[in-house]
This record gives structure tokens, sequence and C-alpha cells, in this order.
């Protein structure tokens, strides 16, 4: 006697090799023997054989026409071997027994399973319900094997196209877009970037990185939709200084000024004079939403995502010839000795004269020309030879709290790309990249004027009970990173006794934040932690530094990784095909004219600081990638490199020297740009 059986919703048929009343010891063709409970027991036959009978029975189960069979099944609940007699005939043989049995166990849309071979048939809504659900599971399997097909054969439907950042990063797995592009990998043998590649569903290499940033970073777009424009309600007083600023050409967002008063007098007064939003900006506002949903500007060559609206940007940007809304922060020093005898900070206008660019002066004023005496005819000379004897006394300053100098042996980079003004960046125009010495006289005179602002009101929120957003580094021992926090600290990298971003509210949203708090302990002094936006353990401030610091890290890295993008462009289009470079480590060299390190064969063995020759390959602007070797070594091998640290100013904290992580397979020590931070931009 042979048997028929259920165990874990799949059909198994044998020998009986015993019997009791419970259960039976059932012998399959492969000798497995199984105990199965008789409930389990489906079927008894004497013929076929057993492996026979479930081979024909699965046969003819696939020819079942199931319409047929649930419209002769009964209404109430029946055995399959009832619907084998209305479906087969009265004298249905045990193999259309078992047919029947298998056919109705897998149409679960048809029948319901009530157990021990039992079913009764579905309601003729749900069945419909079911088939076209069933229709519509085919038809994405044939349009899934149709565009895979397409992918293979190198072409990239539509709907793929439309859909590529999200596949490659963000897939839903169960959409038939992505669930093609597997199947075409799979059947190509490549990998989905190069196959997407090779089916043209990429436009252009800097097309795929910018959008691709966009994507994750900007998923709702970069518009900002009809913002208002704040106006400062409050009548300001005038001030008496005539104030400057020094930024490059390009720079829109000019949130800095300077001002000298009382030279030849003994004792000189150094106004900081800093774009004021703050004073129209009202926290929660539409305008502050924006700031707070963007949080930085975002730098790349070329081209920047602004954090405010252009329209409130030039509402505050302290543009030539206006009259600005400032907060200000006054340093009176004696003159001979630059020590500083009182500070003081006012909310006010102060009148613009003149937007210095420093790739314009840079060639007028230097070490050189400062030490040599500046020509009268210069622009604020006088007021730029004290500035720049001021910075020098402050970094002196800074250096002895350090504990070492700050070394800048490496220089930063301009990327200067040929590209009609309105016309998107395509990502084949010209370039020129133009080295920019670190801590030259103009750069020097800003970032100390910052260091004090940012450490001047750093110390005076705290004074004030008032909380603020810092940034502290608790020594210089390696590994000891920058971090932020609402508490004042030491930051070790710059030499100062806190640090609070205060002096670029236009571009970045921590230190909008902070210019709020400034702004209320400029009104109330002593008591403005009771008017103060934000208070102590505020959590509104701790989510900020969370999310900033998500974003300031992504922003960054795509501004490394668009600077790779063209320092490679500029290698292919000045076809150059060797590179002095400078060991680093674990086989990476760093250009020695470039803001590029990359892998090269054959410097794995060499001492850290090595001068090579290196032979440049080929080179990958989709992967970022370029293929190298060492063809000279140059030099002596020196011993290891020196400290090395960025400029420590209002947009430049030493946490931001190292090389910054990109992307596509690329590891994070490969990313090999060094520029300056997002906002960072003078």
């Amino acid at each position: 006697m042979n048997a028929l059986f259920e165990d874990g919703g799949k059909f198994h048929a044998g020998r009986v090799m015993s019997e009791t009343d419970a259960s039976l010891q059932i012998e399959l063709a492969s000798g497995k023997r199984s105990k199965v409970k008789a409930a389990n027991v489906l079927l008894r036959f004497a013929a076929p054989e057993p492996d026979a009978l479930l081979g024909a029975a699965e046969h003819l189960a696939r020819e079942i026409d199931l319409d047929l069979a649930w419209e002769f099944a009964p209404e109430g609940e029946f055995a399959f071997a009832e619907l084998a007699r209305d479906y087969f005939g009265a004298k249905a043989d045990v193999t259309q027994e078992a047919a029947a049995l298998l056919g109705l166990f897998a149409a679960p849309h048809y029948f319901r399973r009530l157990g021990k071979g039992r079913f009764r048939k579905a309601p003729e809504e749900i069945v419909k319900a079911a088939l076209l659900g069933i229709e519509r599971k085919r038809q994405v399997a044939m349009q899934v094997d149709a565009w895979a097909a397409e992918l293979a054969d190198g072409a990239c439907p539509a709907p793929i196209r439309e859909q590529i950042y999200r596949i490659l990063f963000k897939p839903d797995k169960n959409a038939p877009e992505y669930k093609a592009v597997v199947e075409a990998a799979r059947r190509s043998g490549r990998a989905p970037l190069e196959l997407l590649k090779s089916a043209g569903a990429i436009d252009s290499p800097y097309e795929f990185h910018w959008r691709r940033f966009l994507f994750e970073e900007f998923p709702k777009g970069v518009g900002f939709g009809d913002a208002p424009v704040p106006t400062v309600g409050e009548k300001l007083a005038l001030s008496a200084a005539t104030a400057f600023s020094i930024d490059d050409s390009s720079t829109t967002e000019i949130d800095d000024a300077l001002s000298v008063q009382g030279l030849g007098s003994g004792r000189v007064t150094v106004g900081i004079h800093i774009a004021a939003p703050a004073l129209a900006v009202e926290p929660g506002s539409a305008v502050a939403q924006i700031a707070r949903d963007r949080l930085s500007t975002v730098y790349i060559p070329g081209h920047k995502l602004t954090m405010l609206p252009d329209a409130v940007v030039d509402a505050f940007t302290l543009a030539e010839g206006r009259d600005a809304a400032v907060v200000s922060l006054y340093a009176t020093l004696d003159e001979a000795t630059l020590a500083t005898l009182a500070t003081e900070t006012k909310l006010e206008r102060v009148r613009i004269a003149a937007n210095l660019r420093h790739d314009v002066l840079e060639e007028q004023i230097n070490e050189e020309t400062l030490a040599a005496g500046l020509p009268a005819s210069l622009p604020f000379a006088a007021e730029l030879t004290f500035l720049h004897g001021l910075a020098q006394h402050l970094k002196s300053g800074r250096e002895k709290v350090r504990g070492k100098p700050e070394n800048f042996n490496r220089p930063d980079y301009s990327f200067k790309l040929d590209v009609a003004d309105g016309r998107a960046i395509a990502g084949d125009e010209r370039v020129e990249i133009v080295p920019r010495r670190r801590g030259s006289p103009l750069d020097l005179i800003v970032a100390e004027a910052m260091i004090l602002a940012n450490s001047t009101w750093g110390g005076w929120l705290a004074a004030c009970g008032v909380p603020g957003i810092y940034r502290s580094q608790a020594s210089l021992a390696p590994g000891v990173k920058v971090r932020m926090s609402t508490q004042p600290g030491p930051h070790a990298g710059i030499g100062v006794s806190q640090y609070a971003w205060s002096t670029s509210p236009l571009r970045r949203y921590v230190d909008l934040v902070n210019q709020w708090q400034i702004v209320a302990c400029a009104r109330a002094g002593r008591s403005a932690a009771l008017v103060a936006p934000f208070k102590p353990k505020d959590v509104q401030l701790l989510a900020t530094i969370a999310d900033f610091d998500a974003s300031y890290a992504a922003y960054n890295a795509f501004q490394s990784q668009a600077e790779r993008y063209w320092s490679l462009r500029f290698l292919m289009q000045n076809d150059i095909r060797e590179l002095d470079a400078t060991v680093m480590k674990d086989g990476l060299v760093r250009a020695d004219s470039l803001p590029l390190v990359f892998r090269a064969v054959g410097a794995e063995q060499l001492g850290r600081g090595s001068g090579v020759r290196v032979r440049v390959g080929a080179i990958d602007l989709l992967t970022l990638d370029v293929a190298a070797s060492v063809t000279a070594r140059l030099g002596v091998e020196p011993a290891v490199a020196g400290d090395d640290v960025a400029a420590a100013g209002e947009d430049d904290d030493t946490d931001s020297a190292g090389p910054l992580a990109i992307a596509i397979d690329v590891a994070p020590q490969e990313a090999g740009i060094e520029p300056d931070p997002v906002a960072a931009p003078a």
C-alpha cells in the first residue's frame, strides 16, 4: 500500500511500511523513512508507484482549467476527490484525484484551504481581484524581462533613465526598474553602474555627480519658493566708522567688513562688522526655516547653492556704497603694544566704503610690499598696514597657547571655469586651477579678525548666561577632533578659550543662531537669558548641531568630489602625462601642483614625504579614479612631514584640513581633495 501525504506545505508519496491508529511509517523513493500523522495522509493507493503518481499528477494539475473547475465546484465545503469526480468524471482515478488535490492547493485565489484535503471556493469578486493582480504581475514580469533585454543590448529604457539615481542609491527593490537593472547585470555579468553607463543612461559624468548630490541632499529641489524679504524694523544709529570688506571677486554673500579709527592717536579702535540678518529674520519665520532646512551655502567650482534666497542675501550683504545693518564688535587697542583695552558690541548701521578683492590686490599687498610700506594711493593703505601688524600679533599669541606654530606648507587652489554667465555647467568646460598660498597678508587679516570676533562673542554669550553653539578641541593630540556643543570649551587647534561661529550668518545657520543670541545680549546685557530665543539645554540647539554636522559633512564631501572631478578634467584637457608628487601613506601620493590625492603603483614602500614623479594613465571621470605609477624618485627621502594645518579663521578650523570622503568606489583616504570647507571663500 502507498500513501500521499502533506508535510510542511509540500506533498510526498511513498510506501507504507507500518501503521497505527495515529501514525504511519512511510518510506520515500530516496529510502528515507518518515513518521507521518494519520491526519496528514490524504490519499491511499496501490498503483502506480508513488513517484510515478506524483509526476503524472503534477503534469495533469497544470492542465486543469481553474475557471472551469471553480464553476464545477460545490458551493459549500468539499473534498478534493469530489472535485475530481465533478471535473474528470464520476470514475476519476487516483492520478486524477491527486491532480485535483495539487491543482486546488496551488490556486488559493480560486479555492480556500480548509485543511485535510478540504476546500471552499472563493467568492467571485475575490477571484476577479486576484486574477487582475496575477495579470498585473505577469505584465510587470514581462516588462522587467523586456527592459533587462534592452539594457543588456546597450539601450536604456526611459523609465529606468528617469529612476537611475533612485535605482543606484536608494532603491526600492520591489520596483520593476530596479529588478530590470539587477536582471540585466546578471545576464551581462557587469556591475550596474558600468551597465547603465554603456547603455547611455548617464548623459555625462559631471551631470551624474551633480544630480546624485541633488537627489541625496535636495530631493525636493533647490528652489526657495516665494520667500518674503524681511526688513529691519528698529532705527539703528549710523556708525562713525568707515568700513571695507576683503573677499574674493566671486563672493556675493559678504558677511564681514573691517574698520580702523584713531590711527596715530595712541588708542586705535578696530571694528569688526558682521551682516545682521538676525535683526530682521525672526526665529521660526519662513526665511529662518529656509536657513534651518539648508543649514549652509554649498560651494563648488563655478557654482553655489546659497543658504538664503538671493533677495534676502541682497538685502543684508555688505555691498559697497551701502549703509548696512550690522552687529559690530569694537576692540580698543593700545597702538604701541596692541594690547586690548576694551571691547564693545553694538547694533548699528555702518557705511561700506569699498569691497576689496584679494585676488585683485594680492600682487600689490603682500609681505614684501607691506615691509617696504604700502603706497598711499592704495585703498586703505594705512588701515591695512595696521591690521596686518595686529593680525601677526594675534596669531603669535594664539600660537603660544597652541604650543607650536601654525604651518601652511600646502596651498589652497582656486578653480575658474570658462562658462558663460547664466549657462548651466556641462562638465566639459575649460578649467584653470590657480594655487593660492595660505596665510597671505589679506587672508591673515580677515582670519585673525574673525577669530577675535568668534572667540570674544563666545565668551560674552557665556558671561551673559546665554547658550550658543561652540566649536571646541580638547587638545592637539592625534585623533582628538573638533566637536560642536552648546557649552564653551577651549579650541586647542586655534588657541582660544572658546570659539563660536558667529561671523557668517548669511552662509551658515549656526552663525545665524549665534547672532540671534548675540543680539539678545546686546539688547539686554546680563538679563539676556530671559529674552534670548534659545534657552540653556534647548533641544532645538542640540538638533541644530546634529543636523548641521551631517549636512556640513555632506556638502564638504561633494565640494571635495567636484574639485577632484575638475582636477582630473584639468589633467585630461592639458594632456598631462606626468606629475611630481609627494608620498603620503599606503601607496597614496599627493600632487605637488594640484589638489589631488591618488594611489600610485610603486609608492607603497616609499617613506612618507618622499618626492616622486608619477606617470598618469587612464582617468575615469565617473568613478573619479586615475591609474598611476611611480617612474622616478626625486631628491633625498625626507623626514616625516611636519605640522600642516588649515588656516584657522572665520570659516576654516583645523578640523577641515584632512581629506574628505567621496562616494563612487573611492576609498575615503583616496578622496584626494583638500579644499577650503564648504563655506570657506573669504
